[in-house]
């Protein structure tokens, strides 16, 4: 799995105009996550999928430790800010050896990766003093978010605990559960921590364009059928973002076998258009940050002066 962690390049268009980046969530992996179980389907990179929509993108996928702990353990916080430093040093570098520091970036996610992504995107934004401002490069190119089945929201911390522990029983049914509470206090910590990256990034959303989806079949538990994350957690209804129903469980909703397998349309789509609409937005956008970090400069230059 080590060998997994940071970003890989799945696909290379001809000169692209677009990073498409994909982030997997608990217990995922940058490959697996997005292939088909039964046929090794990597719709991502398969070149009869993908690539022929998006001629002209770059496809990348993220990996990192996906582990329980790292969303619901009692240091979870740290853990996630940990992986959003990452994934924005790792963008960053990728970029800057692509020399492509301004191209326009859309991200794909999955579960708990949805978390990860918007708390990166709050840390970057943030990221304007003089010695770090290529960190707030990744919050400026970045033109829009797909969100498959991410707990965006819980009617109390109780209730995304519950869902939380949906998410870990779909995801790594093999684990054996404590019995003594610890999980379940475990659960509430973690929680908390995803309410409050999801306060974070509220203020920030209107930044971007935003596709949230939700699952359409309940997941299979043995001994019951259930939702993992539900509609109105996945798929929050906001103004000026789009939302829409994937016909799959929980953990296959990210995997098409085909271009006619259902919802595959409907996410490409969603790409493509973000594609053909991100460059003229991004490069505006860029305009105004480079000005606003050119008054920051020159107030900090005459503060020193006084």
């Amino acid at each position: 799995m080590a060998g997994h962690f940071g970003i890989q390049e799945v696909f290379r268009g001809d000169n692209p105009v677009v990073d498409i980046v994909a982030v997997h969530g608990l217990n995922g992996d940058p490959i697996q996550t997005w292939t088909t179980k039964k046929t090794g389907k990597f719709w991502l990179a398969d070149e009869e999928m993908l690539p022929k929509n998006l001629s002209n993108a770059r496809i990348l996928s993220f990996g990192y430790d996906a582990s329980i702990t790292a969303f619901f353990g009692r240091t979870s916080s740290d853990t996630i800010l940990q992986h959003a430093h990452t994934l924005v040093a790792e963008l960053v570098a990728d970029r800057q050896l692509e020399g492509a520091m301004n191209r326009p970036i859309v991200f794909l996610c999955h579960s708990l990766g949805g978390i990860g992504v918007k708390r990166a995107l709050a840390y970057s934004a943030s990221r304007t003093s003089k010695l770090i401002q290529h960190l707030h490069s990744i919050f400026v190119s970045t033109y829009a978010i797909l969100s498959l089945g991410t707990p965006h929201q819980g009617s109390d911390k109780a209730n995304l605990a519950s869902t939380g522990r949906k998410i870990i029983d779909a995801m790594v049914p093999s684990i054996v559960f404590d019995t003594d509470g610890q999980l379940l206090e475990a659960l509430k910590e973690g929680s908390e921590t995803l309410q409050n990256i999801t306060d974070m990034f509220a203020p920030l959303m209107k930044n971007f364009r935003i596709y949230f989806f939700w699952e359409q079949e309940k997941t299979d538990f043995g001994t019951t059928r259930k939702y993992v994350v539900k509609e109105h957690s996945a798929a929050p209804i906001l103004d000026n973002t789009e939302r829409a129903g994937l016909p799959y469980d929980h953990s296959n909703m990210c995997k098409f076998e085909s271009r006619t397998a259902p919802g595959y349309r409907l996410v490409v789509a969603a790409l493509m258009t973000y594609t053909l609409n991100a460059p003229s937005t991004i490069s505006q956008r860029w305009v105004s940050a480079t000005e606003m970090l050119r008054v920051k400069r020159s107030t900090e230059a005459a503060e020193l002066m006084q």
